[in-house]
């Protein structure tokens, strides 16, 4: 369907009067609005779900689709009475790239929720003495990151840009999915919907869940893996979480730390570990001091019957972090919840007949890393490029839905394995801090020069970096085996701090950048020189490598075959990408770093200053004024 063939007015005459005459579920029987008998609800997209994932979906098409038919389904009210059980999200690099540049809600961001100023992590030195900062290892942010990031709190978040998104045309349905008709190839998909009164068909040909936990599409078509067995890498977390408002950060943290850092620290995200535990600590609002702090527990270690209630929450933070416990009991407890289960995801993301599963609905693994927002940011623009393109009747736009799909599958199988194996391991200082460093090295080189190139998009790229993705995933495996063998044996093999620079060789950090993507704005498509990044992480997780096993297991450990075919693995890619960098540059040569900055410099090879005012208050004035 072309949506510049057929306007929308063909099918609902909205453009004459404002949306809310025309469609407002709430106040009056729907036939006085339309006649649904009489008129079939058409769009090109319909999205089920107004959380995070579907206003940011909502939008994005809305802002790269001109003229685009859209509608949004979500039962919950657009003004709710009580809390509606969102927890607090932060979001990374990536995340915050797409949110300011794709979506253009940097100053909105800025306006309304509180700046991230990082991720601190914290352990026990006394798991019976923990009453105090003092009482803790940690590992702080010393400075402000590159790109800025954001905690964003969700209710307001979601609600501000489903209000936006019906200002630019979308048509709000605040309803309750009951059923959806799926069809193959480009015919049209049935989405039945219970309004207040009524019940009402919308049909589009591009369908989107993004409805969360309902799996609407996931249980339709047997796509949903739910079972930890199901997953790629075997993970059972479950998480309980709380909302308090009016705390007392000092109890925290007084700000006075001017020879350690230069960034916040309680307006970081604070992660707390311990045995098969950690926690997070995310500021939401920083009017209202609300404070979301939740657990992620092990359930093998943790039972579900000893923390799955408020009192047993509280009850678990103040054994074992009681400083955790003072900050929450200084505010006013809101609400509180659990899920028994966290982890799913999904055979397929992108279908061939034009149905599309994205955020929660799609994959769910822990939040350690918070990756659900990169998960769904580099799906949305995927999400986006497939629909454009059909819309558009390209001849690649099937190409496009087969490697966006697998590049997003493989995406997500990625980060299942980053967060797996890991319940030995939080606990232990040592080894999680190791852990943690490796994680950022591959976040920072690899993904995140990735994403803000949008190499993503690439169909030539995605095949290569899938490639990457596999072989990394298969030296994580064996890693992360080695990592849990340490922590059963209590092994101490130093303490590692992925944002110091004096830890490696030539002055060399995790979140280091080895293109001046920022200095030099390297922002279109394209620019940005991810392949020098994918070097740098090769080479310097050979070190790192070859340092963990010199300090974990010797000069044996070392010279294992398996080890020895990890280190080789990672130079041939080095070398891999070497070759692809240079061809790289061969085909950019010649063309601008920035094509807005080129063309602004070569305008300016005709500048010349002129040294005159105009005039804004009449010739005689002016000279009068001079002459006195």
């Amino acid at each position: 369907m072309n949506t510049t063939d057929r306007p929308l007015e063909t099918v609902m005459n909205t453009t004459d009067r404002p949306l809310e005459t025309v469609m407002n579920t709430t106040d009056r029987p729907l036939e006085t609005v339309m006649n649904t008998t009489d008129r079939v609800l058409e769009y090109d997209v319909v999205i089920m779900g107004a959380g995070y994932a579907g206003v940011c979906q909502a939008r994005h098409l809305l802002l790269k689709i001109p003229n685009i038919r859209l509608a949004i389904v979500d039962p919950r009210p657009e003004k709710p009475s009580k809390p509606d059980h969102r927890p607090g999200e932060s979001t990374l690099e990536a995340a915050s790239a797409f949110l300011f540049s794709e979506l253009g809600l940097h100053e909105y961001l800025l306006e309304h929720h509180p700046h991230k100023a990082g991720l601190n992590w914290h352990w026990a030195k006394d798991v019976d003495k923990t009453d105090s900062m003092n009482d803790y290892y940690h590992i702080w942010v010393n400075r402000q990151l590159a790109i800025p990031s954001f905690h964003l709190n969700r209710c307001k978040f979601d609600r501000d840009l489903l209000e936006m998104n019906k200002q630019m045309g979308a048509h709000f349905y605040n309803g309750r999915v009951v059923d959806v008709e799926l069809t193959s190839g480009d015919e049209y998909n049935t989405v039945k919907v219970k309004l207040q009164d009524d019940y009402i068909e919308l049909k589009a040909k591009h369908l989107v869940d993004a409805a969360g936990r309902k799996f609407i599409i996931g249980r339709k078509t047997d796509n949903l893996l739910l079972r930890p067995e199901e997953l790629h890498f075997n993970i059972k977390p479950s998480a309980a979480w709380v909302l308090v408002k009016n705390v007392d950060r000092t109890i925290f943290d007084k700000g006075l730390y001017s020879t350690e850092s230069l960034a916040s620290r309680y307006y970081a995200t604070n992660h707390w570990m311990g045995k098969g535990h950690w926690l997070w600590m995310i500021p939401t609002d920083t009017q209202t001091m609300e404070l979301s702090v939740g657990l992620i527990h092990h359930q093998e270690i943790i039972p579900s019957e000893l923390v799955n209630t408020k009192d047993k929450f509280y009850a678990f933070v103040k054994a074992n972090h009681n400083i955790l416990y003072q900050l929450l009991k200084s505010g006013e407890h809101v609400e509180f919840n659990y899920w028994p289960r966290i982890a799913h995801t999904s055979k397929k993301l992108f279908s061939p007949d034009n149905w599309y599963v994205i955020g929660d609905a799609a994959s769910n693994f822990d939040a350690l890393f918070s990756t659900g927002t990169t998960m769904s940011c580099v799906a949305i623009e995927s999400v986006t490029e497939i629909i454009r393109a059909k819309l558009a009747n390209e001849i690649d736009a099937q190409k496009k839905q087969e490697t966006y799909n697998r590049f997003n599958i493989t995406f997500a199988r990625f980060f299942n394995m980053a967060v797996s194996s890991q319940e030995k391991q939080v606990g232990n200082a040592s080894i999680m801090s190791w852990r943690l460093y490796s994680s950022y090295m591959i976040w920072f080189n690899t993904l995140v020069p990735m994403y803000v190139g949008k190499w993503h998009l690439n169909l030539r790229f995605s095949h290569l970096i899938v490639t990457f993705l596999e072989n990394s995933i298969s030296f994580l495996v064996d890693l992360y085996k080695q990592l849990t063998y340490l922590a059963e044996r209590e092994t101490n093999i130093g303490f590692m701090d992925q944002l110091r620079a004096d830890q490696l060789l030539w002055g060399y950090h995790p979140d280091k950048s080895f293109d001046s993507f920022l200095e030099n704005a390297k922002l279109e498509p394209g620019k940005l020189n991810v392949f020098a990044g994918i070097k740098a992480f090769c080479f310097y997780m050979v070190i790192w490598f070859i340092l963990l096993q010199w300090k974990g297991f010797g000069l044996l450990g070392l010279l294992k075959p398996r080890n020895i075919f990890h280190i080789v693995r990672l130079l041939i890619t080095w070398v891999i990408m070497s070759v692809a960098e240079i061809l790289y540059k061969l085909e950019l040569q010649g063309q601008p770093t920035n094509s807005i900055v080129a063309k602004t410099r070569e305008e300016f090879k005709s500048y010349r200053y002129q040294s005159r005012l105009r005039d804004w208050v009449g010739t005689n004035e002016i000279s009068t004024a001079r002459n006195n």
